[in-house]
């Protein structure tokens, strides 16, 4: 059977300080990358017609709802299909869409959820609210912290690796999560917008994360 934590991660980093760290620093790359948020929010409106951002509703800490906000990458008018996956080479991302999320440059704006402490600089991606409402226990886990701009998952497999791996990925973070953990995320981070995805992908089951976590039945790892 797997193992399950309680109501909260079980780090005081991620119960105590990791706020502070996020709120101050989110703060500081604001005002730091200000003139980059003007020049992208006026070519995307160049670039395509439809609004600058691209607002969403996705599930928070402990599943709470909340508004996040991207530049917007993909044609004006477009519905999102929540089951849709949407690789780079999607035909309604549009021409600057595509380096906005290559380089990660449409995430920016979530800093100012981070401000508003409804996510964090690091922790598991927020999803949509109803596959949030499909959690079972264990999946559940993944919600004890604040959602991130970047995670584990994002920075060792991304949509390269499976739904179920990704979430094995997110619950190790929520048990080992730690300043020197943040940290060697926001430094992979770099390196995946640097030199791409592909060649940082690593299946959990041969990442050094499998000993924190136990797959419950019937999950499909890729070894």
């Amino acid at each position: 059977m797997a193992d399950r934590l309680g109501d909260k991660s079980t780090t005081l980093w991620a119960r105590a300080i990791k706020r502070a760290f996020d709120c101050v620093l989110a703060i500081a790359l604001v005002i730091v990358l200000s003139p980059l948020f003007v020049v992208t929010a006026i070519l995307v409106k160049l670039t395509s017609r439809g609004p600058v951002f691209f607002t969403q509703d996705r599930g928070g800490v402990h599943g709470a709802p909340f508004r996040l906000i991207k530049f917007r990458t993909m044609r004006g008018g477009r519905r999102p299909d929540p089951k849709e996956l949407v690789p780079l080479d999607h035909p309604e991302i549009t021409g600057f869409g595509r380096f906005l999320r290559r380089s990660k440059i449409d995430e920016l704006p979530q800093l100012f959820n981070v401000v508003k402490g409804e996510m964090s600089l690091v922790g598991p991606r927020p999803t949509l609210l109803d596959q949030v409402e499909a959690y079972d226990d264990f999946r559940r886990q993944r919600l004890l912290v604040r959602p991130g701009i970047s995670g584990l998952a994002q920075v060792y497999g991304n949509a390269m690796v499976s739904w179920d791996e990704r979430i094995l990925y997110d619950i190790a973070y929520v048990r080992r999560c730690s300043f020197s953990l943040d940290l060697h995320i926001l430094m992979r981070t770099i390196l995946v917008v640097i030199g791409g995805e592909r060649g940082m992908t690593q299946p959990f089951a041969k990442s050094p994360f499998t000993r924190f976590v136990t797959p419950p039945c019937g999950y499909v790892i890729d070894r």
